[in-house]
């Protein structure tokens, strides 16, 4: 193991996952299973009858829509920004 590196045991429902991360985002993927965990048992209560495998799904697209909702407005920030600029700088010209 390098050593920037760390060995953690996540628990994901019945899961034990071991993994070798960077020692600055030990915590990060501490809080990723801990929400992994949490959406898990509330797909679990909402659809007690479906498999494990089926409340992963959902679980893993909730957080993937999540995530590519935030990346998505991340990547918008700058422009919507720039525009406003842009739109505030021709409504003092034309008030010209």
């Amino acid at each position: 193991m390098l050593p920037d590196k760390q060995h953690i045991n996540l628990h994901l429902d019945a899961h034990s996952v071991g993994l070798d991360v960077p020692r600055d985002q030990e915590p990060n993927y501490r809080a990723a299973a801990d929400l992994l965990n949490r959406r898990y048992q509330y797909y679990l209560k909402l659809r007690p009858n479906a498999s494990a495998e089926q409340l992963w799904m959902y679980t893993a697209l909730e957080v993937a829509v999540a995530l590519q909702s935030d990346v998505r407005e991340k990547s918008l920030t700058p422009v919507e920004k720039e525009l406003k600029r842009l739109n505030e700088e021709v409504l003092r010209a034309l008030k010209s």
